[in-house]
């Protein structure tokens, strides 16, 4: 027999017990009879059910667990334990059946009842029955029944229904309520409502709801990678460029992200010598080996292979890394030839090799890692916990 079997007989033979032995301590003599009927009925029903369980047929053990003991005050918290062992080994269906039947009696104090309802409400969420599971949590919230947790269950339903106009609504009002500050998910959703104007080529109203992000978290990366590529579609590179130099502030792991724009509105500008000294100060903060390259790059462009060479070499000796190895390659196969160019080939494609298919984003809450950045972890569903990687395989 399972672990998981012999808690389920645990936790059903612990209240049977104790309620045997109440009603059979009790001195009414007008009851005894009919106590003493009901204790022998309810030790014949529990063992029924351990034989059904030895005989591997956890579905009749269940029925006759459930009937056997009967839902009162004493036994409500044996119920929602048996509920949750269910949900926990993913039998759902089980649980919704036990919670149901606690839900349907009219015994139940509003506690008890508030507890029931919480935990129906997980069992319809977990099996994707969420028009249900919402109508529970907005009864609990209905009844000042636990709050937080049915605004929580709440926002999580609005998320995956992607209805990020309630998902911001509940969040803001479960920040009031638990006192946690939920600003940064916040930001997340004006900036999915932002890109659902921006796809619809919406550009002055998605423009309009990052603003709102900025309001509510002024750290937001992804709202000013946002505003920055609606202005440089709409062809302005000043104002774009307003909003990428504000990532630096924001979170510096994330200048990798924000570069490639960055060099490119520079670009467009003809405004090369800025850009060298905007790269200089990123090379001095050691901003990821992204900023190397690029300063590196535009060496190459304005003064010479030789100087981005120099720039390589130096960067290695402080802060090695694969694509930095890579890259110095790349300079000195410009002026091998013969053998020479062969063994640098080589030495390239391995360099390669060593960081083919590595990740290059991890989520800082439960190790998800991933190719591209995803502002919702799809591991932990937590926002704004995937950042870039860093280190000799990464920036």
């Amino acid at each position: 027999m399972s672990i998981e079997t012999l808690f389920l007989v645990a936790v059903v033979l612990l209240p049977v017990a104790a309620l045997s032995g109440w009603m059979l301590g009790r001195r009414e003599v007008s009851f005894h009879a009919r106590r003493e009927q009901q204790t022998s009925q309810t030790a014949t029903d529990y063992f029924l059910g351990l034989n059904y369980l030895l005989h591997d047929r956890p579905d009749k053990a269940i029925e006759v667990f459930v009937k056997a003991l009967d839902v009162e005050n004493e036994t409500v918290e044996t119920h929602l334990a048996l509920g949750n062992l269910f949900r926990r080994r993913g039998e759902v269906d089980r649980a919704i059946r036990i919670h149901q039947n606690l839900v349907a009696r009219s015994t139940l104090d509003v506690r008890q009842r508030g507890l029931a309802l919480l935990e129906l409400g997980l069992d319809y969420s977990r099996s994707g029955l969420f028009d249900r599971a919402e109508n529970l949590f907005l009864e609990l919230l209905d009844i000042g029944m636990y709050q937080a947790a049915a605004l929580r269950h709440l926002v999580d339903i609005y998320q995956r229904e992607q209805d990020w106009p309630k998902a911001l609504d509940y969040s803001t009002r479960l920040e009031s309520t638990s006192g946690e500050n939920r600003a940064s998910e916040r930001a997340h959703f004006w900036c999915e409502m932002a890109q659902a104007h921006s796809d619809r080529g919406a550009r002055e109203e998605a423009m309009e709801l990052l603003e709102k992000a900025l309001l509510v978290d002024r750290r937001s990366v992804r709202a000013s990678l946002s505003c920055a590529q609606l202005a440089m579609a709409a062809g302005d590179a000043e104002l774009a460029l307003t909003h990428l130099k504000r990532v630096e502030h924001q979170d510096l792991a994330f200048i990798s992200d924000a570069l490639p724009l960055i060099v490119r509105c520079y670009g467009w500008l003809e405004r090369n010598d800025e850009l060298m000294l905007y790269l200089e100060r990123l090379a001095a903060l050691r901003a990821g080996v992204s900023a190397t390259l690029a300063l590196a790059e535009l060496m190459h462009q304005q003064i010479g292979l030789v100087e981005a060479k120099r720039h390589i070499v130096h960067e290695l000796k402080i802060r090695p890394s694969i694509r930095g190895i890579d890259r110095l390659i790349d300079y000195a196969l410009e002026g091998a030839v013969g053998e020479d160019q062969s063994d640098l080939q080589v030495l390239k494609e391995t360099a390669m090799r060593l960081v083919a298919g590595k990740a290059a984003y991890l989520c800082r809450n439960c190790g998800f890692s991933g190719r591209s950045v995803h502002w919702q972890c799809p591991g932990c569903r937590s926002w704004g916990t995937v950042k870039p990687i860093h280190g000799i395989e990464g920036e």
